[in-house]
């Protein structure tokens, strides 16, 4: 999308979570032709912006080469100028020690139209996440934000420490850690009691945030032994005292569990929501990717005789979408399934299909395909006769379905509805290094296709990288896939969803607890 006269949104995206971004935010980012965004932004808020958009990774972070200002402002003017939508994507809030208001200061002086988008201030993140309010109103009426950061052009600090110390009743200071020590002694020389309490949080607000607690005497040296590092905040004043009672973010059953989700691109975000729901830190690296038959006819044809069968079944969500794919490019909708009834063979499929405007007349009570022929049978006293089923679905899957209603008499037109391939050679990279590298706790399979994938991917050795791991399983097929090829499988799913797999993680740590 562009404009005659372009415009730069500086948008807060919040800290850790990617769900504190505002509405409004979401909203500008998916309008923007141009994101730069920097190195605090969680890379899942970048999946709002239009698939078109051009994203520029501009961040810095401390010790580390960034982007110099200069070269930021320019791309911001001339993207402007040329008239494109442009999303400045800030951690935090931009006004905030976020160099937003030197950027503002930029594209007023250039006579380029701007919009602030505030964002949730990190210190307000992180405190909250770590179970400590800023104010209190028996503990603190007054709020400090510093920056042991300023700019290289001073040639001192402009804090007057004689009155910074005291000043207020809560004290947070910014990128202090690797000044920690003489900052806190800064404190105590100017009047700050030695005992105060303090505290220093690393990744405020992600599954992977620390927080240690001390006082102003300790915290330096406890920091280090617990070898924190940026990007933190500490936190000076009795409210660090509340801690110990507003906990809630760090006690989540599945906090600090780096949890890999194999399902396809597609499907990856509802189990990924709902992971992060429950302290989990969900990692994308699907095992297989999506892509349509090798041969299009036979769903084709189907689809133009949808009114020859009396049944459809529906094995997958991804069955639902590329079948009604179809639909649509033979220029229909849900009227072609006519009187036909629709089987879903579990509620994620059955949400699928409610998409499009169908609500399945059955859903077997257990979620595989046995079930869903018992299903079919019962309804029809289990004389299929010359019943026509149409199933379309993976080009390669179990044949338990079709053959159990081909012995009872149906007709059963079996139609490639997709593919499941490997990932590309990125992803294929990616996927190894996260399993052998140590860089998640646990694994989750949502289908026989996924084992199967994952261990072909990563080769000889596989069973043995993922023997460390807590592998969990979608349900009792999967399982049995996995278990045949070697692999110990810790947790199974008692009810075959998303949100099955994640209650069954939640009750196997809760118990290691």
């Amino acid at each position: 999308m562009t404009t005659a006269t372009g415009r730069v949104f500086l948008i807060g995206a919040g800290p850790g979570d990617p769900g504190l971004i505002t509405a409004r935010g979401l909203r500008l980012l998916a309008l923007a032709d141009v994101v730069l965004y920097d190195a605090l932004v969680h890379p899942d808020i970048l999946d709002a912006c239009r698939p078109d958009a051009e994203r520029v990774f501009v961040g810095k972070r401390a010790g580390k080469p960034g982007e110099r200002q200069a070269l930021i402002n320019e791309r911001l003017i001339a993207q402007a100028r040329a008239g494109h939508l442009v999303a400045r994507l800030k951690g935090g809030d931009p006004f905030l020690f976020g160099r937003g208001a030197e950027e503002a200061e930029v594209l007023q002086a250039a006579g380029v139209p701007f919009e602030v988008v505030p964002g949730v201030p990190s210190p307000a993140a992180a405190a909250a996440h770590a179970g400590i309010s800023l104010t209190h109103r028996e503990l603190s009426s007054s709020v400090a934000y510093v920056t042991a950061t300023e700019s290289a052009d001073k040639d001192r600090s402009s804090h007057d420490w004689t009155r910074l110390a005291t000043a207020t009743d809560t004290l947070v200071i910014f990128m202090g850690l690797r000044k920690l020590d003489s900052l806190m002694a800064l404190l105590v020389e100017h009047g700050r009691p030695a005992d105060t309490p303090a505290a220093v949080i690393q990744w405020g607000g992600l599954p992977r945030q620390r927080t240690v607690v001390g006082t102003v005497g300790t915290i330096a040296g406890l920091a280090r032994e617990a070898d924190l590092g940026m990007p933190a905040l500490t936190i000076v004043g009795h409210v660090v005292r509340l801690r110990e009672t507003l906990r809630w973010y760090d006690t989540r059953p599945l906090f600090g569990q780096r949890v890999l989700v194999t399902r396809p691109s597609e499907q990856a975000r509802s189990l990924s929501l709902l992971l992060r729901d429950e302290g989990a830190e969900p990692i994308e690296a699907p095992s297989i990717r999506i892509v349509p038959p090798e041969d299009p006819a036979p769903l084709a044809a189907a689809v133009q005789n949808l009114s020859a069968y009396d049944w459809v079944v529906f094995t997958s969500r991804n069955g639902v979408v590329r079948f009604f794919a179809e639909v649509r490019a033979q220029g229909g909708d849900a009227r072609r399934l006519g009187g036909a009834r629709v089987a879903a063979i579990g509620p994620a499929t059955a949400e699928g299909l409610e998409a499009f405007g169908v609500r399945p007349d059955q859903i077997p009570g257990e979620y595989r395909g046995e079930a869903v022929a018992e299903m079919i049978l019962a309804h029809h006293n289990g004389a299929l006769g010359s019943l026509r089923v149409l199933l379309p679905r993976a080009a390669v899957a179990r044949e338990t379905l079709p053959e159990t209603l081909r012995q009872a008499g149906a007709h059963v037109d079996v139609v490639a509805a997709y593919r499941s391939l490997p990932p590309d050679a990125a992803g294929l990279a990616r996927l190894r290094a996260l399993v052998t590298g140590g860089e998640v706790s646990v694994v989750t399979f949502t289908a026989s296709s996924t084992v199967a994938s994952l261990l072909e991917l990563l080769g000889d050795g596989a069973v043995e990288a993922l023997r460390p791991l807590t592998v969990a399983s979608i349900g009792p097929i999967t399982t049995a896939t996995a278990e045949r090829a070697g692999v110990r499988v810790d947790v199974t799913a008692k009810e075959y969803t998303n949100a099955g797999l994640v209650s069954a993680l939640v009750t196997h740590f809760s118990e290691r607890q």
